[in-house]
């Protein structure tokens, strides 16, 4: 039941590219990323209030200019720039640079396992990303790429906490200082770029409107806040399987809402790419079934004749 729940948040960010280029088609990623961020740590602020300690602020900050304010900004740049299945799939290499940068900065060599399924996401993202076959956005990829090092930079930061911050403090604060930061930045843009930002206030209707409604409670508010509260009760291995939905969402909507179609060597690239993510967490985790049922049956008393 865990891992359908942990499919909800996954799903909902996966539609973050698409609902963009639907409903919000020329608003600037600036302004975009903080009323996705600002409001949101808001309510959740309202839903639990916390304060960090003074020896927090930091890190707090840190992490709210990493994880929110750059990682949002060029997710909405990624969703303006590239066509959303492909930013939805894209970003199921985050675990083979993760695995990558561990390598080289922390000298954590991968296994077997990890290292197979690096090389057939690679192999496939070469295939698809292919100049020849698809015409893609270099500034779409460049964010990509940017914004999957804000993920593992981040998290690596978040690890270093450990227990000392509450998850939930974390995450409120981290949507209150990024989108407060990226509001000092919209505002500033916005005083040289200003036709940029009056056009998105005078284009506000219905579809942006609801727009705003999706990316605020339920892309934000709502996936993030199942996001921890989940953390808490599942192992990491069993949300990767619930991950599976982030890059599906992106296909599926992007062909609802934008008419987005590809070949179908197109789609099975993408179908490789998502199982090679999730291959390594699906293994481990039957091993692990496997091993526990031996021990329990080697445990088990012999009966008395």
């Amino acid at each position: 039941m865990n891992i359908v729940l942990a499919m909800i948040p996954a799903f909902v960010w996966g539609t973050t590219y698409a609902v963009t280029q639907f409903t919000l088609p020329d608003w600037p990623p600036l302004l975009l990323g903080a009323l996705r961020a600002l409001p949101a740590g808001l309510i959740l602020l309202l839903i639990k209030p916390s304060l960090p300690s003074k020896t927090d602020w930091p890190i707090l900050l840190k992490l709210g200019a990493i994880n929110i304010a750059l990682f949002f900004s060029l997710i909405f740049v990624m969703a303006l720039t590239l066509p959303s299945a492909i930013s939805g799939v894209g970003m199921v290499s985050v675990p083979v640079f993760a695995m990558l940068f561990h390598w080289l900065v922390s000298k954590q060599r991968p296994n077997l396992l990890q290292a197979l399924s690096g090389a057939m996401i690679i192999a496939f993202a070469w295939l698809l990303f292919d100049p020849q076959s698809i015409s893609l956005n270099p500034v779409g990829l460049v964010a990509m790429l940017a914004a999957i090092s804000c993920i593992i930079i981040g998290s690596t930061i978040t690890k270093t906490l450990g227990s000392r911050i509450h998850w939930w403090t974390v995450l409120t604060w981290q949507l209150i200082i990024g989108g407060g930061l990226l509001l000092i930045v919209a505002a500033l843009h916005a005083s040289y770029q200003s036709d940029t930002y009056i056009a998105a206030v005078q284009q506000i209707d219905w579809r942006s409107s609801a727009g705003l409604a999706w990316i605020i409670l339920l892309n934000t508010v709502l996936g993030y806040g199942l996001y921890v509260w989940l953390l808490q009760r599942m192992s990491v291995v069993d949300f990767t399987f619930g991950g599976i939905a982030n890059p599906i969402a992106g296909i599926v909507t992007g062909l609802l809402l934008l008419g987005e179609s590809f070949s179908w060597y197109q789609y099975l690239l993408m179908g490789g790419m998502i199982v090679a993510s999730v291959a390594p967490a699906l293994i481990n985790s039957i091993n692990q079934k496997l091993k526990a049922n031996a021990n329990s049956h080697h445990k088990r008393p012999e009966q008395l004749s």
